[in-house]
């Protein structure tokens, strides 16, 4: 009867099986607990990212899943809690590549380009339009593309009739172009 302990008394107490049965439940381990009191915190992190309930309890469950099993016993609470983010981070990622029908390398660059929540000051705007101004009219559009309009690799690479692999070497020299036009000045 392994089967009964489910929905019952938590670990490592007696479950009544009836006619004055009672079977042991092997007691959790420390690494285990830390785990699943991390949980609703994992729960509150991945909500705030989804934001529907039916979502937030299947990605926290498949958390668990995933990263309970690999626990090392004596490991610290810290290592723990940032062992179960991890894992919720790459459960997240997966969900949204799903859901968005993105390769999950493209969707980080695109997280990464989240607008700032204030606006730019003229400064460094001037700055940023003087730097532009200094670059060939390829690196210019790549980086304006990308940063100024929030532009997907595969919108930009749409728009400048290339591919998403060039793209990413064009934007990586752009911007290496750009870091040395602000240094030398």
């Amino acid at each position: 009867m392994p089967g009964m302990a489910t929905g019952g008394p938590p670990e490592g107490s007696a479950f009544p099986l009836g006619q004055g049965e009672v079977i042991e439940l092997p007691a959790a381990s420390r690494a285990s607990d830390i785990a699943l009191d991390e949980l609703e915190r994992v729960y509150a992190f991945i909500y705030a990212r989804v934001g529907n309930r039916a979502d937030t309890e299947d990605l926290t469950q498949q958390v668990a899943m995933k990263a309970i099993p690999r626990l090392r016993q004596g490991s610290p609470a810290s290592a723990i809690r940032g062992y179960l983010f991890a894992t919720a981070r790459s459960v997240l990622g997966g969900f949204w590549s799903t859901r968005l029908g993105l390769s999950e390398a493209e969707l980080h660059e695109d997280l990464a380009l989240a607008p700032p929540p204030e606006p730019p000051s003229e400064e460094g705007a001037e700055t940023v339009q003087r730097i532009l101004g200094e670059l060939s009219d390829n690196y210019r559009r790549v980086l304006e593309l990308r940063f100024l309009h929030g532009y997907s690799l595969k919108e930009v690479a749409k728009e400048m009739d290339s591919t998403v692999g060039a793209v990413k070497v064009m934007q990586l020299r752009a911007l290496r172009a750009a870091a040395k036009v602000r240094f030398e000045r």
